[in-house]
């Protein structure tokens, strides 16, 4: 007999498996729980967040077309990782901030900062309201496309910290160690914070050229370094083991200068082959979970694992 009681068990119990495959959903290929204990105020600090198109147009020049990804999806992977902040990259889909600024919004600003792509023409009075909005850095890519040009790469660092030094933000840069060592006097005396993300993109472990300058901007405390997407860099997913070694000397050359990131919703840049740039390019498969508890497998110790999560993103971002 169907009782009230084993009605709203039933009830309760669909809501349950309902929200958890919201869950999943929100947070891509989750098959793990977290499997320590992370500290209060810790912070992704590298994510995306990916509007309608109704409302947030992606650029006609993009390179791939991922699909949404909301600040409600966001903060139900924050509650999944156990996290209290997080930190909205702008991604190169975008000619502007605008889906960035509107997360943040949402979000808060005591849980959520964000990192910019600014043009150098960017009114001031436009740059002062995004700071005030939560815009923390701005995102510079020094590479390139082609042949790397020290000339003009020095000159787009220097338009940058132009932008950033009244602001008090840092920028944020995703370039290859040589790139990075080709620039090196320059970024020594860099006034604001430099932030290399994606490991600082050593791809070519220890011995790549360029990596000691890393680590010597670093050790100075001119350098924060992101461990985040690893998948973009590691030949041995999911649990990188080629990356171990650079892992250890990033840790040895300063622990107050790493950050953590998810890079949720692990998009998939480069596109698909066969496919135009135009055409919805699903997300990786990355288990965020797995992410996190890598961390915990690279930095065993809780108090640099403190750091890392709590105390490097709230000085670096202004928690």
């Amino acid at each position: 007999m169907l009782t009230r009681r084993s009605l709203v068990a039933g009830v309760g119990g669909l809501y349950v498996a309902a929200r958890a495959s919201r869950l999943r959903a929100a947070a891509g290929n989750l098959e793990t729980s977290v499997s320590f204990e992370v500290p209060r105020g810790a912070c992704d600090a590298h994510v995306h967040v990916i509007g309608g198109q109704a409302e947030f147009p992606m650029s006609a020049e993009r390179e791939y077309t991922p699909p949404p990804a909301t600040a409600d999806q966001l903060l139900e992977v924050q509650k999944i990782l156990k996290l209290d902040r997080v930190v909205i990259v702008t991604p190169a889909i975008y000619d502007d901030d605008s889906a960035t600024l509107a997360a943040i919004k949402q979000l808060g600003l005591e849980r959520a900062r964000g990192v910019a792509l600014v043009a150098a023409n960017t009114p001031s009075e436009a740059l002062d309201s995004m700071r005030a909005r939560g815009i923390a850095g701005i995102r510079l890519f020094l590479a390139g496309t082609g042949t790397f040009n020290p000339a003009a790469a020095a000159k787009h660092l220097d338009d940058a910290i132009d932008i950033a030094k009244p602001r008090a933000w840092h920028l944020q840069i995703a370039t290859p160690p040589d790139v990075i060592a080709a620039l090196a006097t320059q970024l020594a005396s860099c006034p604001v914070p430099v932030v290399l993300d994606t490991f600082g993109w050593v791809a070519g472990g220890v011995e790549q050229p360029g990596f000691e300058t890393t680590l010597s901007l670093m050790r100075s405390g001119r350098a924060y370094v992101k461990f985040t997407q690893p998948y973009r860099i590691s030949r041995k997913p999911p649990n990188y083991e080629d990356l171990i070694p650079v892992i250890r000397a990033l840790l040895a050359a300063n622990p107050d200068r790493l950050l953590w990131g998810s890079g949720w919703p692990n998009v998939r840049s480069e596109g698909l082959p066969g496919r135009a740039k135009t055409d919805l390019a699903p997300n990786l498969p990355v288990d965020v979970a797995n992410l996190l508890n890598l961390l915990a497998a690279w930095v065993p110790d809780v108090e640099t694992r403190r750091k890392i999560l709590v105390d490097n993103p709230a000085r670096l971002y202004g928690f």
